[in-house]
């Protein structure tokens, strides 16, 4: 993260004694990413955070990807995806729709409290589509709703809960590394450049403890080697003070102030986080290209070095109208196929001024390969969509 955060009791010097009010010792928990070389918080526990009783492997349901093949440009539909069990969580519920070697992306309809979980792998980035809920941490809680992106640090311990009666929809991208701000929106000490589309007034944090008591505690872990299931002596929520600059954050995708021009701009205006080998962009409600000649929609284009996914999640998207994309729909084109706005929508654009449309983009580096959700929830027709017919034969 780049600014500092303090919550609760710390003591004034690090790695001093902290004392409890008995007159034992907090044990002090350093967080950190790079070995000791980046970003990293302190955390001061009631009780030992290393202090399992019990570990077992837990079968790891999720499938295999396959590959895009043949390469085409797709369209699913997320809102069809369905769940055998009605209570759903938003660890064990995630179906996964796209994977590579860089990032997991699921989609998940969180109905009822998660387990404890820990990703060991990476960190993790989710995206609110709707419902509201509570994502509880070691570090405090976050309440989150339509529209929050929600940074979950490597090997933080958490759970979701969801309020209210709308399920939260969730997509999640689970990636292989760390997620965070663009470098190029940052200063070299941390902070926020004026050029930026949004900054630390913008973002959410823990504002105090979460403290639970409890013992036998489990906490299921996603590490490299796969799953597995730890029981705790105690409850990890018991951390009475933390600071650092590495901590679960929040930030509401409406907070995001598009970069606009004369004529259409390109994509990284958009750029809201990246990650290893994936970058992630906003489009929201904007203003659009105000030279006399201006096309606002965008024009054909080919990925050469990366796969595009969007997910539709907010008004009309311009470019795609008559494709039978709408709210909840993902559609990824591939490298190696030239796409662009649907035929009609480039005439149609002209002399329009501004676009009511929400939606993320993830870009990726390394091909996506489909996962058993995208399986379940394809539009078969849409790649013909160009076209204006169906398949041939």
């Amino acid at each position: 993260m780049p600014y500092y955060r303090r919550v609760g009791q710390i003591p004034p010097k690090r790695h001093t004694q902290f004392r409890t009010p008995e007159g034992g010792l907090y044990a002090e928990e350093l967080m950190g990413v790079e070995g000791f070389s980046a970003d990293s918080a302190l955390l001061y526990h009631r009780h030992l955070p290393t202090a399992i009783v019990d570990a077992r492997t837990l079968d790891d349901e999720r499938k295999a990807h396959v590959p895009n093949a043949p390469l085409l440009p797709r369209h699913y539909r997320s809102q069809l995806l369905t769940w055998a069990d009605p209570a759903v969580d938003a660890v064990r519920g995630r179906r996964v729709l796209f994977g590579n070697a860089d990032v997991t992306i699921c989609f998940v309809a969180a109905t009822a409290p998660s387990p404890l979980y820990r990703n060991a792998i990476g960190d993790e980035l989710c995206y609110v589509q709707t419902g509201t809920g509570t994502v509880e941490t070691s570090y405090g809680t976050l309440a989150v709703g339509r529209g929050d992106y929600v940074v979950i640090p490597t090997s933080c311990t958490y759970r979701i809960v969801p309020t209210g009666d709308e399920p939260m929809r969730l997509l999640v991208l689970e990636a292989t590394g760390h997620i965070g701000p663009p470098r190029r929106y940052l200063s070299a000490k941390g902070q926020f450049l004026e050029h930026s589309p949004y900054c630390e007034r913008d973002l959410r944090g823990p504002d105090e403890p979460l403290l639970v008591d409890g013992e036998d505690v489990d906490v299921i872990v996603r590490h490299r080697g796969g799953l597995t299931e730890f029981t705790y002596a105690n409850h990890p929520f018991d951390v009475v003070g933390w600071d650092g600059c590495l901590y679960p954050w929040a930030f509401n995708i409406d907070d995001f102030e598009p970069i606009t021009g004369r004529i259409h701009q390109p994509p990284p205006m958009h750029q809201t986080f990246e990650g290893p080998n994936f970058v992630v962009c906003s489009f929201c409600p904007r203003k659009v290209d105000y030279h006399p000649l201006s096309i606002p929609v965008p024009y054909n284009h080919a990925n050469v070095d990366s796969d595009e996914l969007l997910f539709y999640v907010g008004g009309n998207y311009e470019a795609r109208k008559g494709s039978g994309i709408g709210l909840g729909s993902l559609s990824l084109h591939p490298a190696g196929f030239t796409h662009g706005p649907q035929p009609g929508a480039v005439e149609a654009s002209i002399g329009v001024h501004y676009f009511d449309e929400t939606a993320v983009m993830v870009d990726t580096f390394r091909p996506l390969e489909l996962g058993e959700a995208a399986m379940q929830c394809e539009d078969p027709e849409y790649a013909w969509t160009w076209a204006r017919r169906r398949r041939r034969g």
